[in-house]
């Protein structure tokens, strides 16, 4: 698959790049697995000589010989010695970095975590003593969530603050994503988009999956993921267990609750038989994985919170291949697709829910965009935006066929929404469906 969109990203890693020429830029990028840190990085400085360093969990004489390898053959200068720990050999670069302009991009820096946990340390202390008069520009990978927030987001850290950029990689847009399957099947359908979106939510490598094995219809995708041999199956686990480490197995009781309709609090304790509070916390504030969604205007209040995914391929892993994983170790792939099949209209009616929520946030048009429903939970409104600084709301139901919708249903929602809500009767307002037709 091309490279497509990132132009953003590529502008500012080229700015980044010019003002390391001067000045010592240290620049983090962070974003979830498989989202296109690194080819982002190698398309933005595609004519220039980048320092590759790829940390794996392995022991630091060996990466250290490795890194001596690419140092070598990429700037084709002998490095006299042979250097057992990292911080001799980031020294080494720092040091050079001050008699010419170099780019190095360490990938997967966190897991210098369980090579040696004093290198954060040491590179602190390497960067401070020669930032001055260096021209390095120096860019930092990682995919684990957790500790990259921990290593330069927590004050108790070496690292803390050194940055000077921190840039978090977000997936294709639905915009992008129409955009791709214009380009590479002129012919698809609504439904082969709302498919696309709703399986890899715009995550990059997920994407080019499909594309590059011309995957373009909604049983295609399923065929293609659902397999012997499947990426997607492990990729659950391969993407969070070193997120959550021992304690993996009540993170992902929380996570398939929330994936199965279990939203509140209270229902995620019912469903998993423990008290959950400081699990939540993290899930949303250290892992960002999931977020609180509450009726749009609401003050804060426990009550009416619930949790959803951010993520719309770990939402269909838990539902399907994690809930299901019994299926899949007596091979029964056929069955599998079989539910799948059954109840993907409601999960791709949630799914086209959080596609337009996403290309109505992509117009920048509104200071509020959110969903209502009363405490009790008998009326709901899909997306209600709104222009606090106008006065105008919009209130949209979504259905996957416009059939379905009735005006009169949604007139009776917006009149419990005014009672609830008689500071907003001065605004003017608009309803409408949307619908498959206008994706």
């Amino acid at each position: 698959m091309k490279f497509f969109d990132r132009e953003k990203e590529i502008a500012l890693l080229r700015e980044i790049k010019q003002k390391a020429d001067t000045h010592a830029q240290f620049t983090v990028l962070t974003g979830r697995r498989r989202i296109g840190k690194t080819t982002l990085v190698f398309k933005a400085y595609e004519e220039q000589t980048i320092v590759y360093l790829f940390v794996s969990r392995k022991s630091e004489k060996d990466l250290c010989n490795g890194f001596l390898h690419e140092i070598e053959s990429k700037l084709g200068i002998p490095i006299l010695g042979q250097p057992d720990t990292f911080s001799e050999i980031f020294e080494y670069l720092m040091k050079l970095s001050k008699t010419q302009s170099l780019t190095v991009f360490i990938d997967e820096f966190q897991d210098f975590k369980f090579v040696n946990p004093s290198i954060f340390s040491d590179m602190q202390r390497i960067w401070d003593l020669n930032k001055e008069q260096s021209k390095i520009n120096l860019i930092v990978g990682g995919s684990v969530n957790s500790l990259m927030n921990e290593i330069f987001r927590d004050s108790k850290q070496p690292l803390y603050q050194r940055e000077t950029r921190f840039i978090k990689l977000s997936n294709f847009s639905p915009t992008v994503l129409k955009e791709i399957l214009s380009y590479y099947h002129p012919q698809y359908t609504k439904e082969d988009l709302l498919a696309l979106y709703s399986f890899t939510g715009g995550v990059a490598k997920y994407v080019e999956l499909f594309i590059d094995n011309e995957i373009f219809t909604m049983k295609d995708m399923v065929d293609y993921m659902i397999r012997d041999g499947s990426t997607f199956l492990d990729e659950g686990k391969v993407m969070l267990i070193g997120e959550f480490g021992k304690e993996y197995g009540t993170y992902f009781s929380i996570l398939s609750a929330i994936a199965a309709g279990h939203t509140t609090r209270n229902e995620i304790e019912d469903k998993i038989g423990k008290e959950i509070g400081g699990y939540l916390t993290k899930l949303e504030d250290d892992y960002e994985l999931i977020s609180k969604r509450q009726p749009i205007y609401e003050k804060t209040s426990n009550k009416s919170v619930c949790y959803t995914f951010k993520d719309n391929f770990l939402t269909f892993w838990f539902r399907f291949i994690y809930k299901f994983g019994f299926m899949l170790e007596i091979g029964a792939y056929k069955k599998l697709k079989e539910v799948i099949f059954r109840d993907y209209d409601t999960f791709s009616g949630y799914m086209l829910e959080r596609y337009f929520r996403e290309l109505l946030a992509e117009g920048e048009e509104f200071t509020r965009i959110g969903g209502w429903w009363d405490r009790k939970g008998g009326n709901e409104i899909d997306i209600v935006t709104a222009e606090d600084f106008e006065k105008k709301l919009d209130f949209i139901e979504v259905k996957r066929r416009r059939e379905r919708y009735k005006a009169s249903l949604l007139e009776d929602k917006i009149k419990h929404f005014f009672q609830l809500n008689k500071h907003l009767t001065t605004f003017t307002y608009t309803y409408r469906c949307l619908s498959m037709e206008d994706m």
